[in-house]
């Protein structure tokens, strides 16, 4: 059975599940459908139409769903909508905004834990077991993989994708692609330091999975020859691994546009 404090306000549309928690002063608006077992804390405003899947923890102050920052916009302008998986722990003060079209999403997978103060722009894919630490900005249009790890106050520039099990330092400014597997800091340019050995214990690879992804950073990144070259080469050996492979497959892909953005060269013109 839900509980839901008198103080709360749900909209008639909006669909509530078993067991949901909703705390003072939350705010459910319009259509929104919230899957069994969630917890808003106090002060918690879902916007239209967002989709939150089950067993999610919204800490006080969280904003989701309110229209995206940007300019031209107009009260009847239509945007599009958020999807959020499960067991997510979404902490004070965070913002999620929506697609800036009509017909498309920001999506937000499952068992991630994003910090105090996070910032997730329109169209922005987060896969699962990320974690966005306090104060992270991302920008519009990104990617960031299946288990990264950002740390406190990194910057994200739009459309830039960070691979799966990636770390960046603090105050990171990425401003291009980040291969899978790596630790990046600092900012304009960001540089890659190492490979993410911690990550990749999280991601459950064994010794020998390890250890290619090891041989092939060396290749790639202490070689004299140029990156790409490096890349392409490895990749039409087609011995690669899957996971060796990813980080072949990433440098190649972020090359195809001029700032190193590989999602910016679908970039819709609407």
């Amino acid at each position: 059975m839900s509980k839901i404090h008198p103080t709360a306000v749900i909209e008639s549309s909006a669909q509530i599940g078993s067991d949901v928690v909703i705390g003072p002063n939350c705010f459910i608006d319009e259509r929104a459908q919230i899957g069994s077992g969630c917890v808003f804390d106090a002060n918690v405003v879902i916007g239209k139409d967002v989709k939150v899947g089950e067993k999610n923890i919204f800490y006080p102050n969280c904003v989701i769903g309110r229209n995206p920052q940007m300019l031209g916009a107009k009260p009847d302008t239509k945007f599009g909508k958020i999807e959020i998986g499960n067991e997510n722990i979404i902490r004070e003060f965070v913002t999620i905004h929506p697609s800036i079209y009509h017909d498309s999403i920001t999506k937000i997978g499952s068992g991630n834990l994003i910090m105090i103060g996070v910032h997730i722009g329109h169209d922005c894919i987060i896969e699962d077991k990320v974690v966005l630490s306090n104060n992270t900005q991302v920008s519009g249009h990104c990617k960031i993989e299946t288990g990264a790890w950002l740390s406190g106050t990194v910057q994200i520039h739009q459309f830039t994708t960070i691979g799966k099990w990636a770390y960046a330092a603090a105050f990171a400014g990425l401003n291009h692609d980040v291969p899978p597997f790596v630790i990046v800091s600092g900012h304009y340019p960001p540089e890659i330091r190492g490979i993410n050995k911690r990550g990749l214990m999280r991601a459950g690879l064994t010794e020998e999975q390890q250890k290619e992804i090891d041989e092939v950073y060396r290749l790639l990144f202490r070689s004299k020859t140029p990156l790409l070259q490096n890349a392409t080469t490895l990749i039409a050996s087609d011995s690669l691994d899957e996971n060796a492979g990813a980080m072949c497959q990433a440098i190649i892909n972020s090359s195809k546009h001029r700032f190193g953005r590989f999602l910016e060269a679908s970039r819709r013109k609407e």
